[in-house]
């Protein structure tokens, strides 16, 4: 007979949680080790999916590291996602450089981060894909709480 404190993550469950997501050669992406835990629903939307699901089953105490595919993270990087934008469209006393991170506005004027991919004299290649698409990461976990969520907040 299970114990009803030993719940496990899965859908309806608030999550707190410490975590880091590091990419293969180690170095660190993102941590809340050293601050304040996460705590999310499952399926807020605050998680990717793919790193959701491989909290499932997990309860409070347990700690984990996985690995995660490009598709489980952030996505293949898309070769569509590179844009070519005329030099007129940044201001001429902009200093423009491979490597640059800008934002953009999308259509619907929301904020979208592009980097600088080349500089040339008529046309500048932005990369709209993630910065950690196409790359396999390193999530690791240390579970603090698993709740109940409390009905729905719409």
């Amino acid at each position: 007979m299970s114990n009803t404190n030993e719940l496990t993550i899965g859908p309806d469950t608030q999550v707190t949680l410490h975590f880091a997501i590091k990419m293969a050669d180690g170095s660190q992406v993102d941590s809340t080790f050293d601050g304040p835990p996460a705590t999310f629903n499952v399926g807020d939307g605050n998680l990717l999916p793919g790193f959701e699901q491989v909290l499932f089953g997990l309860s409070a105490g347990d700690e984990q590291s996985f690995t995660l595919s490009p598709e489980q993270g952030f996505g293949q990087r898309n070769p569509n996602n590179i844009q070519d934008i005329p030099r007129t469209s940044f201001a001429e006393d902009m200093e423009l450089e491979p490597g640059l991170m800008l934002s953009f506005a999308d259509a619907q004027a929301a904020e979208l981060p592009g980097v600088i991919a080349e500089v040339g004299d008529e046309v500048v290649k932005v990369d709209f894909n993630h910065p950690l698409a196409g790359r396999d990461l390193i999530f690791e976990v240390k579970i603090l709480a698993v709740a109940v969520c409390e009905g729905s907040r719409h």
